[in-house]
């Protein structure tokens, strides 16, 4: 990942009438970084795409993509990304094979590229053995394999994708994942991911930026966040077996939250701060309960972001 800024916005606000989409982001992506960002339906994620790229103008503030302006840069910007959107639309009436070679054109892959970058993309998304069939009577999932390999096609240095394994069935899913990391880690590409699947986001991205009507309320990398955001730890203790009820007895006496104890000798604890673990274990050891193992399990985006309704709600 490299240190040049790819992607730059400074108070960007884009409003429809009383309504602010997004209200004054600020951020900057790196060169090569895979960014998502999460948020409820009506968040500005898509919004926020569109401006990046041009084909909707600021109501306030900047952005900056590649170096270019996308309000005025829009069409050579355009040259440059590709877009993925939620639902995308794709010219039903031609075949896989012809939707690529079309979009190949309209993007400036040069001739001689066009036949073997688009038996490449059929090949990578499954569809080399449909590709001289109209796209109109693919499932849902083969569109959304078309409209991602079309995304591609023309090597974009940044790649905008809007819920990109919506409709992918979870081996799919895992392709294009491989594929979005391979953007990032090979070809030194920046991917701007938004989407609603939290651990998506949790596996692919260095950074994530939690939106909320608009607005900005956290960013930072899955690990960052957990830290900031979650202050209380889930952990399993294992214990000798048969003092189990007389841990969790004293557990529970002293209102620490046992959230399971399904597994003989496991006891599940939650609420209990990460600072204030380690004195919870020497006072169960100093019962004279063996404590065999102590495993916390790490808060993961989706803690983080059920922690931050309560921004969400007075950002509403």
């Amino acid at each position: 990942m490299g240190g040049e800024i790819a992607i730059q916005t400074r108070g960007l606000v884009r409003r429809f009438g009383d309504l602010v989409a997004v209200d004054h982001l600020s951020f900057e992506v790196k060169s090569g970084e895979i960014f998502g960002v999460i948020g409820h339906n009506g968040a500005g994620k898509t919004t926020t795409v569109r401006m990046l790229n041009g084909v909707l103008a600021a109501s306030e503030g900047s952005a900056r993509v590649l170096g270019l302006d996308p309000a005025a840069d829009g069409v050579s910007l355009r040259k440059k990304t590709g877009v993925l959107t939620e639902t995308p639309s794709i010219e039903e009436r031609l075949t896989a094979r012809d939707n690529l070679s079309l979009y190949a054109a309209i993007y400036g892959v040069p001739e001689r590229q066009v036949a073997l970058r688009v038996e490449d993309l059929l090949a990578t998304f499954g569809l080399a053995d449909r590709a001289d069939e109209k796209a109109g009577g693919f499932s849902k999932g083969m569109k959304q394999r078309l409209a991602l390999a079309r995304a591609l096609v023309h090597h974009p240095e940044v790649l905008f994708l809007d819920e990109p394994t919506a409709g992918l069935d979870p081996v799919l899913a895992r392709s294009v994942h491989d594929l979005i990391i391979q953007q990032s880690e090979t070809a030194g590409h920046t991917v701007f991911l938004c989407t609603h699947n939290l651990n998506e986001a949790q596996r692919l991205c260095h950074r994530v930026a939690v939106l909320g009507r608009g607005r900005l309320l956290a960013m930072g990398s899955p690990q960052e966040l957990s830290r900031q955001w979650v202050t209380t730890l889930k952990t399993t203790l294992e214990v000798e077996p048969t003092r189990a009820d007389e841990a969790i007895q004293w557990l529970e006496t002293r209102g620490v939250e046992v959230a399971d104890h399904t597994v003989p000798g496991h006891v599940t604890i939650q609420g209990v701060s990460r600072e204030g673990t380690p004195d919870l274990v020497r006072s169960i050891a100093d019962q004279g309960i063996p404590i065999f193992a102590v495993v916390p399990q790490e808060p993961t985006l989706e803690d983080v972001y059920f922690a931050l309704q309560g921004e969400m709600d007075v950002a509403a």
